[in-house]
């Protein structure tokens, strides 16, 4: 197989009569149509049977074998065969050869059958070509009446009127070549030498007032848009003839080779490639879609109108043209794209690239999609299929930040071990917390949501950071309170060294609190004991400044002996009721 194209080794079936009686087409061929994407020239035979015209088509195929060729009077061609084959002459264009079963057979029952095969080898080729014996004649040109029958066939138009149908045939039908066999006469018209092309003109002239001699006629030069016409002199001898197929151009007299060789090269050269409305070519994936939609009519019983058909293809190409594209489009986004993007250009970038492929995809296979309707329907399905990863992609960047979050910042939670109870703890948090931040910022993976996730996150820590600074405080608060009270203590020993007595609260002591009735409610004497009682994990200890204080107060006497002493101690406290004020 090459690009755009299936080669075969033999003919296949593509349409029969099934024991029913109805024709259909073989789903095997219509595959193998659907493979080819190249422009496709279709030559169809059609003529009487055992009028030799497997043989051109084998000769087109530049095969002695192929279509099956017979000497009985058995038809070997049964409904109709196809022959894919690399077209020898037109680059890029694939030649589809249609074998059709001979008309008039004397094995069918239906001859509506003729009329249903002849309609078929119209509506799919880019040339019909009628093989027939011996002379174009009146007899000859009434046996091609199946042409006068078209228009109850075929459609192009159903809006057209009968005046227009002339037209519209035109516009859609093949080129028609009438081939002559075993044609024995000279080509001469009033004594004059004529082509074979001037030959059939000649027997295609009208004559007035003739209605069913020029019926046949009228319509030949009506429907056709070009008429062409080969004689074959007879190719061998009887006994030869029997063999064809096994003949050589050795057994084959030399004007037959001339003959079949100036056929070939019309019809290799000259015909074009298959079109439909507005001119476009058609390709096999889409020969074989009409195919289908012919068969369709006939077997309910409509007859297959062009126009119809050509809608119906464009709609269903367009459709299976726009699903290709978005499944090359899901298909290619999953192999390429890797979630998070670290940028939502990363990811932009990747969408049109693909996107652009896509659309050329869909261009490729299209067919009428003038007002591009399907393809803007297909960019807006590529756009929604883009949001939804565009979707993923946050979400995906979410969880792997959340990830990163916790494993990188995981000791920051770690409060309830005490590890910042301690006097300048907030510092050490926040040093932390600085340090962990940028070890985030440094982490890859993270994709879109990277600062957004962590701005989130450090918002969180926030109580927790005034918590751990409020503590902090307090700590450092208490410490320097009991720095004081040990100085406090070591006056008050000084004094009691000095050999004086301290059996009385002084003014100064009492102005801190510390009263005979106990330690007054809001005084500095209280925020001592709070301090103390903190330091010391909850309670006074024996032989503190507080505790000696404390007793102090309660003897409730002042002794004019002491005086002195009072003064000294008084001059402490009263620094001590500074500080704690």
């Amino acid at each position: 197989m090459s690009s755009g194209t299936v080669i075969m080794a033999e003919p296949v079936c593509l349409i029969k009569k099934d024991k029913g009686g109805n024709l259909l087409i073989l789903p095997q061929a219509v595959a193998i149509l659907k493979k080819i994407d190249q422009p496709v020239v279709v030559v169809a035979v059609v003529g009487p049977y055992r009028t030799g015209k497997s043989y051109l088509m084998n000769k087109l195929a530049g095969k002695r074998k192929g279509f099956a060729l017979g000497a009985c009077i058995q038809p070997k061609t049964k409904g109709i065969w196809m022959w894919c084959i690399s077209h020898p002459r037109k680059a890029g264009h694939t030649l589809v050869l249609l074998d059709t079963e001979g008309l008039g057979s004397m094995e069918r029952e239906d001859t509506n059958d003729d009329n249903w095969i002849f309609s078929l080898a119209v509506l799919l080729s880019s040339a019909l070509v009628y093989n027939s014996m011996r002379t174009i004649d009146s007899v000859a040109i009434q046996q091609l009446h199946y042409v006068t029958e078209l228009t109850e066939h075929i459609k192009v138009n159903l809006q057209a009127s009968d005046e227009d149908k002339s037209t519209e045939f035109k516009r859609f039908f093949p080129s028609f070549v009438w081939t002559v066999r075993d044609f024995t006469l000279e080509l001469e018209y009033d004594g004059e030498e004529i082509t074979a092309d001037q030959y059939l003109e000649n027997a295609l002239e009208l004559k007035p007032g003739r209605d069913v001699y020029n019926l046949p006629r009228k319509c030949l030069l009506n429907y056709f848009p070009t008429r062409k016409c080969f004689v074959f002199g007879r190719p061998a001898s009887e006994k030869k003839m029997k063999h064809m197929e096994d003949l050589s151009d050795e057994d084959l007299k030399p004007y037959f080779i001339q003959d079949a060789k100036r056929f070939c090269d019309y019809i290799l050269s000259e015909v074009k490639a298959k079109t439909i409305k507005e001119g476009y070519n058609m390709p096999g994936r889409m020969l074989g879609g009409l195919a289908e939609m012919y068969l369709d009519a006939i077997s309910s019983g409509q007859i297959p109108c062009q126009e119809n058909a050509v809608v119906s293809l464009a709609r269903t190409t367009n459709s299976n043209a726009v699903a290709e594209a978005v499944k090359f489009y899901k298909e290619n986004m999953a192999e390429r794209v890797f979630f998070p993007t670290e940028t939502e250009k990363e990811l932009s970038d990747i969408h049109g690239e693909v996107e652009e492929r896509a659309v050329d995809i869909f261009i490729g296979l299209r067919f009428m999609d003038e007002d591009q309707k399907c393809q803007i329907g297909l960019k807006n399905l590529l756009q929604t299929e883009y949001t939804a990863i565009c979707d993923k992609n946050v979400v995906e960047s979410k969880k792997a930040c959340e990830s990163i979050i916790k494993r990188i910042f995981k000791p920051l939670e770690d409060i309830a071990s005490g590890k910042y109870k301690s006097v300048g703890g907030h510092q050490q948090y926040c040093d932390d917390l600085k340090r962990f931040t940028s070890q985030y910022r440094l982490e890859k993976g993270k994709g879109i949501k990277g600062e957004e996730s962590l701005d989130k996150y450090l918002a969180t820590l926030e109580p927790v950071g005034e918590a751990i600074k409020s503590a902090d405080q307090s700590l450092s608060g208490t410490q320097r309170k009991g720095k004081i009270l040990t100085g406090v203590a070591t006056t008050l020993g000084v004094v009691a060294g000095a050999g004086l007595a301290v059996v009385a609260v002084p003014a100064a002591v009492v102005g801190l609190g510390f009263t005979a009735t106990g330690i007054a409610a809001g005084s500095t004497a209280a925020g001592m004991m709070s301090a103390a009682a903190i330091a010391n994990g909850g309670a006074v200890a024996a032989g503190s400044t507080v505790a000696v204080l404390q007793s102090i107060g309660a003897v409730g006497a002042v002794s004019t002996a002491t005086t002195v002493a009072s003064s000294a101690v008084g001059g402490a406290i009263g620094y001590i009721g500074s500080r704690f004020a």
